[in-house]
């Protein structure tokens, strides 16, 4: 992987998940303090950064009411909807201030949903930019990551997922998804194996 043509999604680091009272926060702080995530996401944005790897930041919100979701949810969205998440314009739709965008990154509007491609110009902006390779990191591992993840696999990015880097409801969810489905539709990695390789072409 080559820095110039390597992105780092940051998916949903958003208060809600990340921070102290935040609506789902005390669903993800076990599986985050497990896998050590969110300071290896910091150290990983900060040294991709520092590369010149292409940093992208994939929040989700929704308007009051969320009418962007059927009446009669069921699944993670219906969880959504239940705990008042992810409101726009919410303390709790803010990316967390520990991940907060710098200079030169990208923040992808209008994420709506599970996978950043569906509803968002992610594509767009990665082939405009020239980014062969994509690493992945963020909220759910089993969810959002996982539906990213396959979605830049059949588009033919080659895909990074960062095991250390990405947290969901239960160790049990966090284990088959890193062990069994990332396997499948990428190369997983520990943050410093991503690193490793950037630097080794840097």
């Amino acid at each position: 992987m080559h820095p110039s043509t390597t992105a780092l999604l940051l998916i949903e680091y958003q208060n809600d998940f990340v921070s102290e009272g935040g609506a789902q926060h005390g669903a993800v702080q076990a599986v985050m303090a497990e896998t050590g995530m969110l300071a290896h996401s910091r150290t990983v944005v900060e040294q991709a950064r520092a590369l010149g790897v292409t940093v992208m930041h994939a929040p989700i919100s929704f308007a009051d009411g969320y009418p962007e979701i059927p009446s009669d949810p069921y699944g993670i969205l219906a969880g959504i909807v239940a705990a008042k998440a992810f409101r726009k314009e919410s303390w709790g739709a803010e990316i967390a201030d520990v991940m907060a965008p710098q200079t030169g990154d990208i923040i992808i509007e209008g994420k709506r949903g599970l996978d950043c491609f569906a509803s968002t110009n992610i594509d767009f902006i990665l082939r405009q930019r020239g980014i062969t390779d994509l690493a992945i990191a963020g909220f759910l591992t089993n969810c959002c990551v996982e539906s990213t993840m396959r979605s830049a696999y059949e588009r033919g990015f080659r895909v990074v997922t960062l095991t250390d880097c990405t947290a969901t409801l239960s160790p049990e969810e966090q284990e088959a998804a890193v062990t069994k489905n990332f396997l499948m539709f990428s190369r997983p990695m520990t943050h410093k194996a991503f690193l490793a390789e950037l630097e080794t072409v840097a």
